[in-house]
Protein backbone atom coordinates (compact mmCIF):
# COMPACT_ATOMS: atom_id res chain seq x y z
CA UNK A 1 0.00 0.00 0.00
CA UNK A 2 1.38 3.19 -0.78
CA UNK A 3 2.56 5.80 2.11
CA UNK A 4 -0.55 8.21 2.79
CA UNK A 5 0.25 11.00 0.26
CA UNK A 6 0.98 14.63 2.41
CA UNK A 7 -0.06 16.86 -0.16
CA UNK A 8 1.56 19.56 2.18
CA UNK A 9 4.87 18.30 1.25
CA UNK A 10 7.34 20.54 -0.98
CA UNK A 11 6.63 19.81 -4.04
CA UNK A 12 10.11 20.52 -6.51
CA UNK A 13 8.89 21.11 -10.08
CA UNK A 14 11.94 19.64 -12.35
CA UNK A 15 12.29 17.62 -15.91
CA UNK A 16 13.52 14.33 -15.67
CA UNK A 17 13.86 11.67 -17.96
CA UNK A 18 12.78 8.31 -16.27
CA UNK A 19 11.38 4.87 -17.07
CA UNK A 20 8.17 3.65 -15.32
CA UNK A 21 7.02 0.22 -15.26
CA UNK A 22 3.24 -0.44 -14.27
CA UNK A 23 2.67 -4.25 -12.04
CA UNK A 24 2.90 -6.78 -14.52
CA UNK A 25 3.21 -4.68 -17.89
CA UNK A 26 6.36 -3.13 -20.10
CA UNK A 27 7.99 -0.21 -18.99
CA UNK A 28 8.12 2.86 -20.53
CA UNK A 29 9.80 6.04 -20.85
CA UNK A 30 8.04 8.73 -19.12
CA UNK A 31 9.52 12.37 -17.61
CA UNK A 32 9.33 13.32 -14.35
CA UNK A 33 7.59 17.03 -13.72
CA UNK A 34 7.02 17.01 -9.98
CA UNK A 35 8.90 15.28 -7.43
CA UNK A 36 8.49 15.57 -3.48
CA UNK A 37 9.48 13.30 -0.18
CA UNK A 38 5.48 11.26 -0.87
CA UNK A 39 5.67 11.02 -4.41
CA UNK A 40 5.49 12.70 -7.97
CA UNK A 41 3.73 13.45 -11.10
CA UNK A 42 4.91 12.51 -14.53
CA UNK A 43 3.04 12.30 -18.82
CA UNK A 44 1.71 9.24 -18.81
CA UNK A 45 0.37 8.25 -22.54
CA UNK A 46 -0.61 4.76 -21.61
CA UNK A 47 -3.96 5.15 -19.48
CA UNK A 48 -2.80 3.79 -16.03
CA UNK A 49 -6.01 3.39 -13.36
CA UNK A 50 -5.80 5.08 -10.02
CA UNK A 51 -4.47 1.82 -7.69
CA UNK A 52 -2.12 0.89 -10.42
CA UNK A 53 1.21 -0.18 -8.54
CA UNK A 54 4.17 0.64 -10.63
CA UNK A 55 8.07 1.53 -10.42
CA UNK A 56 9.35 4.43 -11.22
CA UNK A 57 13.53 4.25 -12.11
CA UNK A 58 15.00 7.33 -11.69
CA UNK A 59 18.93 8.22 -13.03
CA UNK A 60 21.30 6.79 -10.56
CA UNK A 61 18.37 4.90 -8.31
CA UNK A 62 16.89 1.91 -7.69
CA UNK A 63 13.53 1.46 -8.46
CA UNK A 64 10.69 3.02 -6.13
CA UNK A 65 7.49 1.32 -5.97
CA UNK A 66 4.59 3.58 -6.09
CA UNK A 67 0.75 3.74 -7.03
CA UNK A 68 -1.12 5.85 -8.92
CA UNK A 69 -3.22 8.35 -7.30
CA UNK A 70 -4.79 10.48 -10.01
CA UNK A 71 -4.98 10.51 -13.98
CA UNK A 72 -6.00 13.83 -15.84
CA UNK A 73 -5.79 11.83 -19.12
CA UNK A 74 -2.09 12.75 -19.98
CA UNK A 75 -0.64 13.52 -16.59
CA UNK A 76 -0.52 10.87 -13.44
CA UNK A 77 -0.27 11.40 -10.00
CA UNK A 78 1.45 8.87 -7.54
CA UNK A 79 2.38 8.18 -4.28
CA UNK A 80 5.94 6.48 -3.14
CA UNK A 81 5.38 2.91 -1.10
CA UNK A 82 7.80 4.34 0.89
CA UNK A 83 8.83 8.11 1.88
CA UNK A 84 11.76 9.16 -0.29
CA UNK A 85 14.77 10.20 2.27
CA UNK A 86 15.46 13.68 2.11
CA UNK A 87 19.11 13.64 1.27
CA UNK A 88 17.90 11.56 -1.64
CA UNK A 89 15.46 14.13 -2.80
CA UNK A 90 17.58 16.94 -2.37
CA UNK A 91 20.13 15.03 -4.23
CA UNK A 92 17.74 14.43 -7.36
CA UNK A 93 16.66 17.98 -7.28
CA UNK A 94 19.99 19.33 -6.95
CA UNK A 95 21.19 17.14 -10.22
CA UNK A 96 17.91 17.50 -12.05
CA UNK A 97 15.96 21.67 -11.82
Amino acid sequence: MAAQEDRSAPRHPLTIAATLRPSGATGFKTVVTDLSLSGFAAQALTNLHAGTLCWLTLPGLSSLQAEVVWNDGNTIGCAFATLLNPAVLQSVVDRCS
